[in-house]
């Protein structure tokens, strides 16, 4: 099994004080979402409809697909069709080219993250600018999303401080939020301006109204579609519910999940091109065709992309978004990865204590936990699963079969350790061996001292 986890990880920690600030911020997170989501009676019960929906839609995606595409056309927009990372970002261009776009808005979106659009397009001499304030921020700093809501949530507000000192002129020293904020706004408003086009994802498709809803907090991805006339929105395709109704459970169950608040500040709604405007939808494949086709490993696509298993997971916190090789970290994107190319992520794998909090809080009841124990089967036959261990599992499992194996390790135990510790061993790197109790759980069982 691969070590390029654990040595990332390793080089995140070595910021004690950073690191100890990551895993509380987002312990945080999670702590609100326990909160809210006890205010609500029928929570897991907007859970089971949540997954039950999910399952429906994506084993109905050839109905639910067209008729999303014959009402979108109906409402005057634009509809294609991407099988890959290569269409999706060629029709944009496309568009963008026929219009002859040199300045283009974005909002925050991991689909383009995935197709790897921005680079694509400044390739093309097209100029890109991330509206959502936290993707401007790395952008800036050149720097992927370590979360995928939360994606600058590693950086602290000092480190914004020199960034917008420097790309922006902002006051030397100056690490006020608000004060960051307004800047950040103020710099923005001119892209908004002139910007040719604009671009939003979709947290949802809706099929019986052929519309894409898209859910925000600062409102930039509707400040960055309300001036330029032409309009670019994309989704994967398990992105698609049936209804409006259906609608209404996802939006429940999101904000709660995704950052402690009872609903996201803006649920906005693109149906029609505006007067005068084009509204163009892209609808992506890029090898969600094939995760449908894996029993095993459907489940992912009930994702809604809420990060509630990062914000959950004690490696995540304990390792940052940057210790996983995929551009999707967390419990989520160990899977993800997995189902994209295993050869190539197989490495994620390992960041993993299976402790099944995150298919305990996922609003869509993917079982990520469950997943990754399958993944962790298979690298045998990837050929990947580490000799070692495999031999260490293997003088486990001989010895928990055998009882009188197993008490005289036991019963060896505590002058093993003491040799381990003697040669300066430790454990993991950063802990110390423990110490075996005087008396094991049998001895003291036997002497009749367990009451």
């Amino acid at each position: 099994m691969s070590t390029k986890h654990s040595k990332a990880a390793g080089k995140f920690l070595q910021n004690k004080k950073q690191a100890a600030w990551h895993d509380e911020t987002l312990w945080l997170v999670r702590a609100k979402r326990d909160k809210l989501s006890k205010s609500v009676p029928e929570w897991e019960e907007l859970r089971e409809a949540a997954c039950a929906t999910k399952l429906y839609s994506n084993s109905h995606l050839d109905e639910l697909l067209l008729e999303f595409e014959s009402n979108a056309r109906a409402n005057g927009a634009h509809v294609y069709w991407a099988k890959d990372a290569e269409e999706y970002c060629n029709i944009i261009y496309t568009i963008l080219s026929q219009h002859g776009v040199k300045h283009f808005i974005k909002s925050k979106s991991m689909l383009a993250e995935e197709c790897e659009l921005n680079p694509f397009l400044e390739s093309k001499g097209i100029e890109v600018v991330e509206s959502d304030l936290g993707e401007r921020i790395l952008q800036l700093m050149h720097l992927k999303p370590s979360h995928i809501v939360l994606p600058a949530i590693h950086i602290k507000r000092e480190q914004v401080g020199e960034l917008f000192e420097k790309e922006m002129g902002t006051e030397k020293g100056n690490s006020d939020p608000t004060y960051l904020t307004h800047a950040a706004r103020k710099n923005l408003r001119e892209k908004f301006i002139h910007a040719e086009a604009a671009m939003t994802g979709a947290n949802f498709a809706v099929a019986s109204t052929g519309e894409v809803v898209v859910c925000t907090n600062e409102g930039n991805a509707d400040m960055g579609t309300s001036q330029p006339k032409l309009q670019i929105a994309a989704f994967g395709m398990e992105k698609i519910v049936p209804d409006r109704r259906s609608l209404g459970i996802f939006t429940r169950l999101l904000a709660r999940s995704a950052t402690g608040q009872p609903i996201t500040t803006y649920t906005t709604h693109y149906r029609k091109p505006r007067e005068g405007g084009e509204l163009h939808i892209i609808i992506v494949d890029n090898g969600r065709s094939n995760i449908l086709a894996d029993r095993e490993h459907v489940k992912t696509l009930n994702c809604i992309r809420c990060g509630a298993c990062m914000n959950t997971c004690p490696v995540y916190r304990r390792s940052g978004g940057y210790s996983y090789t995929y551009f999707i970290p967390g419990p989520i994107g160990i899977n993800l990865g997995m189902l994209k190319a295993p050869l190539h992520y197989y490495d994620n794998v390992s960041a993993c204590s299976l402790c099944h909090s995150c298919s305990n809080v996922c609003p869509a009841k993917v079982d990520l936990a469950e997943q990754i124990y399958l993944w962790r089967q298979k690298l045998g036959q990837l050929g990947k699963a580490d000799e070692k261990k495999k031999i260490m599992s293997s003088g486990m499992a001989a010895i928990m079969n055998r009882p009188w194996a197993f008490n005289t390790a036991m019963h060896m135990a505590p002058w093993g350790m003491q040799l381990l510790k003697a040669a300066g061993l430790t454990w993991g790197g950063d802990r110390n061996m423990p110490d075996f109790a005087k008396e094991s759980f049998n001895d003291m069982w036997k002497k009749g001292n367990v009451k």
